[in-house]
């Protein structure tokens, strides 16, 4: 699965400088899934949360239209540098990117209600709770959000183990199973890829 579709040379070097300084990016199959969602929303504007050193930004670009414009938060400024290089060498114009440096928490209250196609979250996953409430002010009715990490490597489904950042990600998947609101799809590919529709 994670080597149906190959990686270019600017992924493969944007995931191996991600490695490098302990940014682990999303896996190669979760990325094509991200592609293939931003390319079935006809994603205009969509938000990450945890740049992954570029990986997971080149993926959303790739599916998204070529004026469409992607939101990256980060706290590190070193992994917005090294996601800059991977657009860069990936072709992605710098006008479809804009880039905030800062707590995630921080960041998303000041972006727009309802103004986003797909928010996608790869970073504190002792967070995952809290980035789901955002995403849901932030995605208009029908946008999709998406958290990678969702199996958190086996731990989620072990019952013995009770660590902060399990246990919120077991919050999140209670929380999107259980909303009305949304419609909701765990993926297993790479290390779990929970997704969600917000409905109308």
């Amino acid at each position: 699965m994670e080597d149906f579709l190959p990686e270019d040379e600017p992924l493969l070097e944007a995931r191996r400088r991600g490695h490098e300084i302990g940014a682990t990016p999303i896996g190669p199959a979760g990325g094509a899934a991200l592609r293939f969602l931003a390319s079935l929303l006809g994603a205009r504007t969509v938000v990450e949360v945890g740049s992954g050193c570029g990986v997971s930004g080149v993926y959303l670009m790739r599916g998204m239209p070529k004026d469409a414009v992607l939101t990256s938060v980060d706290i590190e400024p070193e992994h917005q540098r090294l996601a800059k290089l991977a657009y860069r060498e990936a072709g992605l114009s710098a006008f479809r990117t804009r880039m905030i440096i800062g707590p995630a928490l921080e960041v998303l209250p000041r972006l727009t209600d309802g103004a986003y196609d797909m928010v996608f979250c790869d970073a504190a996953k002792h967070e995952y709770p809290e980035y789901l409430a955002a995403a849901l002010r932030l995605l208009r009715p029908g946008g999709v959000v998406a958290f990678d990490n969702a199996l958190w490597h086996d731990r989620v489904a072990d019952p013995d183990v009770r660590d902060p950042e399990t246990e919120a990600i077991r919050e999140v998947h209670r929380a999107v199973r259980e909303d009305e609101r949304l419609v909701p799809l765990l993926v297993p590919v790479g290390d779990g890829l929970l997704c969600a529709v917000k409905r109308d």
